[in-house]
């Protein structure tokens, strides 16, 4: 809610208050009689400007009335915007890697915490967006369906560890096969999976190839990123005498990776570094971006009468005044 004023270009007019004071008090002063008296010793003690109060006062309630019709003539108005916001939102599903690769250390201090701290501030972003989260090794899980509590998706997130080794691989195929389960029967415009891995699809009954032909079907698009620097990095090992850390060769499946997003009409990215990875994500907010329909609305409920019927209020005070405790005799 607002108070603006439709003429507010008569705000001028309170030029002519301090016009009228002048004219005001030079008129007091002026306006003294004479009286012959053989003697002043009645008048002793008294003050020429005795009484003189009652007039300033009534001047004074007379001043503010005209005020107040000055800003009734400026016609105030109480407006209120009314905003109807449609927004279509896009449904969002993460895959990201947990296998034992993830504790490379190319990535500060690991891909995975590296992984986990981007993916937080991209869900952050995406403010009317469902966003699920699937993490898999050598199997899928689901580990939040599609939400818009992004801040509970966010706690999900921060909970992500990378697998035990009995359980650890590399199933892409069987992610993407959780994500589209999740995805298909959305009816969101667009509809995305962001998938991440440092590997090649080594376990799972499903090939990547095909499961995104499907997502294709489903009207799904798929961004890939593969994540790790070129060449070796550093892993850490456990070993009888405590952690040592090893050169590892980092093998992306960047063929395959590529693959997934050509067939679904999304894209590929490699990420070599956290401010790299960083930009992946950026990038994939700025090309699904959600649609919005604003419509704006301004409602004016007037408000000239409140200071009118203030000047009017004023006016009988000082008329009342005048007639009654103020009255001169003659």
């Amino acid at each position: 809610m607002t108070i603006a004023f439709q003429y507010f270009g008569l705000v001028w007019l309170f030029l002519l208050l301090p016009v009228l004071i002048l004219v005001y008090v030079f008129w007091t002063r002026q306006r003294f009689g004479t009286l012959r008296f053989s003697s002043f010793q009645l008048f002793e003690g008294i003050s020429r400007n005795t009484g003189m109060w009652r007039k300033h006062v009534l001047f004074a309630i007379r001043l503010m009335a005209i005020g107040a019709i000055i800003v009734a003539l400026m016609r105030p108005q109480e407006r209120n915007a009314l905003q109807e916001m449609n927004a279509e939102g896009i449904d969002i599903m993460l895959a990201i890697d947990i296998s034992g690769s993830m504790k490379a250390m190319d990535f500060k201090p690991n891909r995975l915490e590296a992984v986990k701290k981007v993916a937080q501030t991209f869900v952050t972003q995406r403010k009317n967006d469902r966003i699920g989260l699937n993490v898999f090794a050598r199997e899928s899980f689901v580990q939040c369906p599609l939400t818009t509590d992004l801040n509970r998706l966010n706690e999900f997130i921060a909970g992500i560890e990378i697998v035990n080794e009995k359980f650890d691989g590399t199933a892409i195929g069987m992610a993407l096969a959780g994500t589209i389960n999740r995805l298909r029967d959305s009816d969101a415009k667009s509809k995305v999976i962001v998938l991440l891995s440092d590997g090649r699809n080594n376990a799972g009954e499903l090939d990547p190839i095909t499961t995104s032909e499907l997502a294709k079907q489903f009207g799904i698009r798929i961004y890939t990123i593969g994540a790790g620097k070129r060449g070796t990095a550093a892993m850490p090992v456990q070993t009888v005498i405590g952690v040592r850390k090893v050169q590892v060769k980092v093998d992306v499946d960047e063929e395959t990776l590529t693959r997934i997003a050509d067939i679904t009409g999304g894209k590929y990215f490699r990420a070599t570094d956290e401010q790299s990875l960083a930009a992946v994500y950026q990038e994939i907010s700025e090309m699904e971006t959600t649609e919005y329909n604003v419509r704006e609305y301004v409602q004016h409920a007037e408000l000239f009468y409140y200071p009118l019927l203030l000047a009017l209020a004023l006016l009988v005070f000082e008329y009342v005044l005048e007639r009654s405790i103020f009255r001169r005799f003659p």
